[in-house]
Formats: C-alpha cells, sequence, structure tokens
C-alpha cells in the first residue's frame, strides 16, 4: 500500500517522501509545487486558495505536470487552507493535472475515496 503523508505544509516533505501520497493543506501555488517537486511523490494534493489571480492558488500543477508529477487541489469551499485533516475529511477535488487523472482523481468528487482506491491499486 502506497504510503500516506497527511501534512499541513508542503515543507514538510523530506526526501524520504518519495512514491507517496503528499496530502498537505498547502495552496497549489509555484512556491508549494517546488517543494513537491524536489521530494517527487507520487501524488500531491493541496488546496486551490480559491483559484485566485492568474490561477496563482493551483499554478504548481502545472510546474508538477511537466516534471511528471500528478498532482490535484481541493476547493477551498470544502477545506480549511492549512489544516490537512480537513482536506483529507471534507476535501472535494477542483483542479487535477493530465498525471493525476492517469491515477484515476477526478474533479468533482470527494478526496477521501478516490485516495483510498490509489493506496489499493498502487503496489
Amino acid at each position: 500500500m502506497v504510503a500516506l503523508r497527511v501534512i499541513d505544509s508542503i515543507t514538510q516533505l523530506q526526501p524520504a517522501d518519495a512514491g507517496c501520497i503528499a496530502l498537505s493543506g498547502s495552496h497549489g501555488g509555484a512556491s508549494s509545487a517546488r517543494y513537491a517537486i524536489a521530494a517527487r511523490p507520487l501524488l500531491s494534493v493541496f488546496n486551490d486558495a480559491g483559484v485566485g489571480k492568474d490561477d496563482a492558488g493551483i499554478a504548481g500543477l502545472a510546474m508538477l505536470q511537466a516534471e511528471g508529477l500528478a498532482a490535484c487541489a481541493v476547493s477551498h469551499t470544502s477545506a480549511r487552507i492549512g489544516q490537512a485533516d480537513s482536506t483529507l475529511a471534507d476535501g472535494v477535488v477542483s483542479h487535477v493535472n493530465r498525471a493525476a487523472q492517469a491515477l484515476g482523481i477526478e474533479p468533482g468528487a470527494a478526496l477521501r475515496p478516490q485516495i483510498e482506491q490509489l493506496q489499493r491499486r498502487q503496489p
């Protein structure tokens, strides 16, 4: 089963977390993506932070896609920003990159069952 790392801030990821599901409370912006790129999780989960000007709250999803890494964001109206437990318990996926879709993560659905299915599916 794939390890699930539930962290309030994506900055808490370490190189040893490579291949995990990194479920954070962080916004999905460019600065957050850099931490995920360095750690290389199987999937990074963020909060869309209301998306913001020029899609700043989810800009990291494209950056991760460019690195071949899966990423998604939950809606800021479904989960508290900065609280990973809220992301897991209440998050509804609002945005995904192509790599996340390839793992079966779909927008508009609750995050938790999708994470549980992904954990069961992966070796």
